[in-house]
Order: C-alpha cells, then sequence, then structure tokens
C-alpha cells in the first residue's frame, strides 16, 4: 500500500511517499513545492495544487495523509493563510479519487517520538530511524510530510 504525506506550507509545502503495511516499510521518497514569495497567493496556490496532482498521478497512492492546520495566536494571518493551502491540497486529493485524512502534528509527534511537543530536529530523527535512512531528511517540510504518511501506513492501510 502507499501512502501520501503532506505538509501544507505556502513558501514550501513537503511532500513524502511511503510504501508499506502495518510497521513494515517498503520504500520512501520526499520532496517539496516551493513558491516564489514574489508571486501573488492564487498563483502559488495554483502550483501547490498543480504540482501535487502531478505527483498525485504518478504515485497513485491509495491514502493521502495532511497535516491539519494550526494557528498561533502571535500570528492568525498565518493560520489563515495556511488554511488556504490546505484547501487546495484537500482538493487535489479529492479530485485525484483518494481518500485523504487529517492528522494534528501533536499526535503524530506523539505516535512517532513518544513526545506530543517534540521539535522539527527530533521528529525527523525518529522519521529517519523509522525509515532506516542513514542520511538526514531535509528540508523539515518533507521529513514532516514522511510523518504524515508514516502514521497513513501504521495506522489506516
Amino acid at each position: 500500500m502507499k501512502v501520501v504525506g503532506v505538509d501544507p506550507g505556502l513558501a514550501a509545502t513537503g511532500v513524502g511517499v511511503v510504501s508499506g503495511r502495518g510497521m513494515k516499510v517498503n520504500s520512501f521518497a520526499f520532496g517539496s513545492i516551493y513558491t516564489a514569495k514574489d508571486g501573488d497567493l492564487p498563483s502559488r496556490l495554483d502550483r501547490i495544487f498543480s504540482k501535487l496532482r502531478a505527483v498525485l498521478e504518478d504515485e497513485k497512492p491509495d491514502l493521502m495523509v495532511v497535516e491539519d492546520i494550526f494557528s498561533l495566536e502571535k500570528y492568525p494571518k498565518s493560520g489563515i493563510t495556511l488554511g488556504k493551502v490546505t484547501g487546495v491540497i484537500l482538493l487535489a486529493g479529492h479530485q485525484s479519487g483518494l481518500s485523504v485524512r487529517e492528522i494534528p502534528v501533536r499526535e503524530a509527534k506523539q505516535v512517532l517520538t513518544g513526545n506530543g511537543n517534540a521539535g522539527k530536529d527530533q521528529l525527523e530523527k525518529a522519521v529517519r530511524h523509522i525509515l532506516k535512512s542513514p542520511a538526514p531528511i531535509r528540508p523539515y517540510h518533507a521529513s514532516d510530510a514522511l510523518a504524515m504518511a508514516l502514521i497513513g501506513v501504521f495506522r489506516f492501510l
């Protein structure tokens, strides 16, 4: 079974693909979809949507798991923008005919590290350990996306 995990972000959306079943991982791949900071919002959202649709078409996953949005009280506008990014990601999954699940990042951190408040570095190390990857998984958006995909393999397939 194959799961695509997505870590939404306007500047960089992480994408991770994991094949396996239960606690067994057979293969993985990861990357990021970048948008130009000087681009307008609609064109940046279109790029994320189009690139993700291409990945979904190429990979033909069984499931897509997306990091649920959150908003920091200190930066409410970033939560609204993240909601727009997540909206096009959910639409891409739906239009690809996929079952889509949203998972809070704290839940993924709890499952993979044992600590719901783990930092990005701690989560990346846990993901790397599970995948038996000797090299660091960068950028962190990609390792976060792989974390989402792993949760999908472990829990939903």
